[in-house]
């Protein structure tokens, strides 16, 4: 999923000129926000979206969102975050190999999600 995600970023849209009108995300925790706790890795593309006067109205968040049991590895995992912007200093390539780097793929590889659920919401 990552590399599909990575590769889906990689895709330059027509956004606004501002530094965080395209970005990507990818974070983890144990959430309980619809339902019972589960640990969630979430991988999201966030899009800017302005009005008729080139003024920010609001994002645009695509979601993948792989759920898993809180089994205590995954939950001692605790929370994170990390965020890319295109049209900034920093390069995709960089970021996602940081990522690709980052221990917790060794612990979350060892599980299979319970529900991936892909979704859209405005933010």
């Amino acid at each position: 999923m990552w590399l599909r995600f990575v590769r889906f970023g990689s895709q330059r849209f027509d956004t606004a000129n501002s530094p965080d009108a395209d970005g990507l995300l990818c974070q983890y925790g144990t959430h309980a926000f619809d339902g019972p706790p589960a640990f969630t890795l979430d991988f999201a593309r966030q899009f800017e979206v302005n009005d008729a006067s080139g003024e920010h109205d609001h994002y645009i968040q695509l979601h993948c969102e792989l759920r898993y049991e809180p089994v205590l590895q995954l939950r001692a995992l605790g929370h994170f975050e990390s965020w890319f912007f295109h049209d900034t200093d920093e390069e995709l390539d960089g970021w996602a190999d940081g990522l690709g780097l980052h221990e917790f793929w060794t612990i979350v590889r060892n599980f299979h999600p319970t529900e991936i659920t892909v979704y859209q919401e405005q933010v």
